[in-house]
């Protein structure tokens, strides 16, 4: 066992299958609001940050600003007893139910994406120079961040998902059939744009990993077919990963729910190498992704949340499945998504309890 180490000492040492003084701790994604709620009824107190209350590892991220400047003025269009419809700031119109506690998103209507010249009104609002992609102090914070003790990251944007959000699954699923090149070409501005907002801090800042979101895959798989994945996507991403390796960021995820087994080759060629949630409703599994790609391949995620709705014995065997992984390092515990509401409080203090231990190489004991 090595000798105490700082949280970012800890998180790099073991996502690069070194040895350490305890496996980190943390909820990778945390929990919907409505599952704070119900914990609240349930004992949890209401005047703590929850972060701090389970004793999660410090980690942090920087604050860019990627979205829409200025954002779309939200609007009302309808409200009733029951919901109320809405645009956002992206433009997206909603319907937000109000008498249904268990809901953690809002159904979505309609789409803001449809044509070019769509397309071009948004370009407007996608300036990566815009000042406030920034935080107004950032040299202040530049200077927090020298000799910290816990892990930094950095957004790196999103090929299919930030498409898939602005046109709806069914009018991108159609579109690149249909028009492809508009895609590309969509796809082509999310990279230079990325790049653009990103290089400052990337050049600035020693920055320990940085993350991808697309939520492209559904339960039976990808939203878009490996082919096209390989040749609109792939090369775009590499030129974002050679640039953060350029810097030393070695670390590189992508949050995905579903089945993304289909993709995970594809991103490895990217040279994206970290995968999170690790959807066990869609068969992603933690343990046989590292059977198939050894130590190329770093994980975060992978506890089934509907164990956690079980008795303690259940909860043993989830945890107990993926104790090899977190001893040979790469792998972080996390649920598989964020906690949902039905999981009972008591259930996930036993839970984070066996967690505790296996990453300080108790459990068992």
């Amino acid at each position: 066992m090595a000798e105490r180490m700082t949280y970012r000492e800890r998180f790099v040492r073991h996502m690069h299958f070194e040895p350490v003084d305890r496996a980190p701790y943390y909820e990778w994604l945390g929990w919907w609001p409505t599952t704070i709620n119900e914990w609240h009824k349930q004992g949890l107190p209401r005047d703590v940050h929850v972060w701090a209350y389970f004793g999660f590892d410090r980690r942090e991220g920087v604050p860019l600003n990627f979205g829409f400047l200025p954002p779309y003025d939200v609007e009302v269009i309808e409200e009733t007893e029951k919901y109320r419809v809405y645009r956002d700031g992206r433009g997206i119109v909603k319907r937000e139910f109000k008498d249904d506690p268990g809901r953690s998103m809002p159904e979505w209507l309609d789409f803001p994406l449809k044509t070019r010249l769509d397309w071009e009104d948004m370009k407007r609002r996608l300036n990566p120079e815009s000042p406030a992609r920034y935080p107004m102090w950032w040299e202040d914070l530049k200077r927090c961040y020298e000799g910290r003790d816990y892990p930094l990251g950095i957004h790196t944007g999103s090929l299919y998902g930030w498409t898939r959000d602005l046109m709806g699954v069914e009018r991108i699923s159609y579109m690149l059939y249909d028009d492809p090149g508009f895609v590309e070409e969509i796809m082509e501005y999310w990279t230079e744009f990325v790049l653009a907002v990103i290089r400052r801090a990337v050049e600035e800042v020693d920055i320990d990993y940085a993350h991808f979101w697309e939520d492209m895959c559904y339960n039976a798989g990808p939203l878009i077919s490996p082919e096209m994945f390989e040749k609109l996507m792939v090369p775009r991403y590499k030129r974002i990963t050679e640039f953060l390796r350029s810097h030393g960021i070695d670390i590189i995820m992508v949050d995905s729910d579903g089945d993304i087994r289909q993709l995970v080759p594809l991103w490895l060629e990217a040279g994206i190498n970290c995968f999170y949630p690790l959807e066990r409703a869609s068969n992603v599994d933690p343990v046989e992704l590292r059977k198939q790609y050894g130590k190329d391949i770093l994980l975060i995620g992978g506890v089934d949340k509907r164990a956690l709705k079980g008795d303690k014995r259940e909860i043993e065997k989830e945890v107990e499945r993926l104790v090899p992984l977190v001893e040979e390092g790469g792998f972080i515990f996390s649920v598989d998504h964020c906690v949902p509401p039905d999981v009972p409080l008591r259930n996930y203090e036993y839970y984070l309890e066996l967690v505790r231990k296996a990453n300080e190489g108790r459990f068992g004991a």
